[in-house]
């Protein structure tokens, strides 16, 4: 029997109670819905609303069915339409009249709020421990190979030689930002809307307060009917997952792409690999393109969810029922993703040569010998065309800059001197690059400081 019997006269259509139900989506919130309720019947015999060993035995009933729950022992019942009944049932079912009281001065709009902000300060706190793993695994790769070269690209076409540590720690530059947008979605969640009710708050004297401070809610949300309706920090939740998603999606195309015979940079271990049917040579980076493709479905759960929230009066309304499982499926398929690419980070290897061999190809000191003459005088623009000459004599001759004589570039300029051959050696061209943020040795090594010092700050916050 649904627990708004007394007002209805028929029970519900089969297929209206199944449509309706949320519980096989919201039962995995049990742990906070009792929590929850545990919280609201210390406060409540605190506030003499109800007698002190009413609130023991609910507190000894709830404790018994989340054993049973996470046993796997608990029998859900076919009228349980989610979690908030299901544990009600069964409370009154184990305590009597206790159990009846439990619900005293409460709504299921401020329950499902608040095991819903429990669960996202949760979720959020486990996405940030995986994101930390996998900025982990790109600074352990970029210390092991801190020296290696290989070639920076624009438009995927090659531009200047840089360090393979400076491209990984571009990575974990995204990767903080993402923590940043986690504790902030942590933030956002951790308000409590407990003691709001259905939308106007309540008659008995209750104490938000109190039930926040147990539940570890920094705050109380100050504004009843706000406190019931107001998702932002499940959107929060839901962009911040959609971002990092993003994030790991380049990581993961560049991976395909290193791995392949056309570049051969990186070989991944047999574990973040798998075969063909067909094919007996095949190595395939699946689970780089899974990761890739599974962005789409996180970006879809943020925007499943800005629509459903979107020209929704105050206060609660149905639709909200919808909030949870796109937010649920966003922070699981996230939280899956950044382990699975911290693993094939960590474990794939490395291949140097292959690396600074296609450095040498894609006249990437083209930008050095420019610079060489703007730095003798002649200004940058007519030294850019210059150069752009000197490549095209090259493509002729198919050749590369490092192939020139002398003469041939004196030839271009009369600016160009013996030493001209020292912009175009790939160590000197990448440890020229010495302005802070830059690819030089020297840079790098500061920015890696820094990275370490904003990961240890961001795991103490955790």
């Amino acid at each position: 029997m649904a627990l708004w019997s007394g007002r209805f006269t028929e029970g519900a259509d089969a297929f209206t109670q199944r449509f309706g139900a949320s519980l096989p989506v919201d039962k995995a919130l049990y742990a906070q819905d009792i929590a929850g309720s545990k919280a609201h019947a210390r406060m409540l015999a605190a506030q003499g609303v109800i007698a002190q060993e009413d609130a023991d035995a609910i507190a000894a009933g709830l404790d018994g069915i989340k054993a049973d729950i996470e046993a796997g022992r608990f029998a859900f019942d076919v009228n349980d339409e989610d979690i908030h009944m299901a544990v009600e049932r069964a409370l009154i079912e184990r305590v009597g009249d206790a159990g009846a009281r439990l619900h005293t001065g409460r709504s299921r709009n401020d329950q499902v709020a608040t095991d819903t902000r429990l669960f996202a300060k949760q979720r959020c706190s486990d996405l940030m421990r995986a994101n930390l793993a996998l900025r982990r695994a790109l600074m352990m790769q970029a210390e092991a190979h801190f020296d290696v070269i290989l070639p920076g690209c624009t438009h995927l076409q090659h531009a200047q030689p840089v360090l393979l540590s400076h491209h990984l720690l571009a990575y974990t530059w995204m990767l903080a930002r993402d923590f940043e947008r986690l504790v902030a979605a942590r933030r956002a969640a951790d308000a409590s809307p407990l003691g709001a009710a259905a939308l106007a708050g309540t008659t008995y004297p209750l104490d938000r307060q109190m039930t926040a401070a147990d539940l570890g809610f920094s705050r109380v949300i100050p504004n009843s009917l706000d406190a019931v309706s107001d998702r932002d920090f499940l959107l929060d939740l839901s962009y911040a997952c959609s971002v990092s998603c993003m994030h790991l999606s380049r990581l993961c195309e560049e991976i395909v792409l290193w791995s392949s015979s056309e570049f051969g940079f990186i070989e991944l271990s047999d574990s973040f690999s798998t075969g063909s049917s067909i094919m007996p040579q095949k190595k395939n980076p699946d689970f780089a393109e899974l990761i890739r493709g599974k962005t789409g479905r996180v970006v879809g759960d943020l925007v499943a969810l800005l629509v459903t929230c979107k020209a929704l009066p105050l206060a609660y309304n149905k639709d909200l029922q919808e909030d949870k499982e796109g937010a649920i499926d966003a922070a699981r398929t996230l939280e899956d993703c950044l382990v699975c690419t911290a693993g094939m980070v960590e474990t794939m290897r490395v291949v140097p040569e292959a690396m600074r061999a296609q450095a040498k190809k894609g006249y990437l000191a083209a930008t050095d010998v420019a610079d060489y003459l703007a730095k003798k005088g002649l200004p940058f623009r007519r030294a850019h065309e210059v150069v752009g000459h000197l490549v095209l004599v090259c493509e002729q001759r198919g050749c590369g800059l490092g192939d020139l004589s002398l003469a041939d570039f004196k030839a271009e300029c009369e600016l160009f001197e013996a030493d001209i051959t020292g912009a175009l050696d790939l160590e000197s061209i990448v440890a020229a690059r010495t302005t802070e943020g830059g690819t030089g040795h020297a840079a790098v090594r500061v920015q890696l400081a820094q990275a370490k010092e904003v990961f240890a700050a961001d795991e103490a916050s955790v």
